[in-house]
């Protein structure tokens, strides 16, 4: 989560779930995080992680995605959290196109992965949330950015604030903004 952001670490998450717990979160209303509410986000976390046989929530950190790049630093950030599972899964779904290296799991990518997997979408959803809920202790310490808005993406007010009062130490200098910032 947060790989257009221009503040923070990206996060991703891996939940392990059983056919009857797939079916259990599909009740609770466990899909895409994108097209829940975060009140209705909030509320299924305490659900998927307590029917999860097994969760992970990991990031990369700024300075990771500033050396990397966003996409590897994503991809080094699910490694860490399938990695740190217990126990471990058979097959690794993984969302999108990518293969997650340094795993030992057999993987399957899934395009919009998080559309067709309850076990991804979970995912997503406590990406989102762990995520969301640094950018709101951040945006206490940096109030100018509107970050409890905009939870570090690029709009208006974000950038209205790089202008004004530059950038903070959790800002991505490698995204254009911030480095057009340092440049100019």
């Amino acid at each position: 989560m947060g790989r257009g952001c221009l503040l923070g670490p990206v996060a991703a998450a891996a939940v392990v779930v059983s056919a009857t717990g797939a079916r259990e979160l599909e009740q609770a209303g466990v899909r895409d995080s994108k097209s829940l509410s975060p009140s209705q986000r909030q509320r299924l976390v305490p659900i998927i992680q307590s029917v999860a046989i097994a969760w992970q929530v990991a990031s990369a950190s700024v300075a990771e995605i500033d050396q990397l790049n966003i996409l590897q630093a994503a991809l080094l950030a699910m490694g860490r959290a399938v990695n740190r599972l217990e126990p471990m899964p058979d097959l690794c779904w993984v969302d999108g196109n990518r293969a997650i290296p340094q795993i030992a799991v057999p993987q399957e990518t899934l395009v919009k992965g998080d559309q067709r997997s309850v076990a991804i979408a979970a995912a997503s959803i406590l990406a989102k949330e762990w995520r969301d809920s640094l950018i709101l202790n951040l945006a206490q310490d940096y109030p100018g950015y509107d970050l409890a808005s905009n939870k570090g993406y690029g709009t208006v007010k974000h950038r209205d604030g790089l202008k004004k009062l530059g950038l903070t130490p959790h800002h991505r200098r490698s995204f254009a903004p911030c480095r057009q910032l340092l440049e100019g």
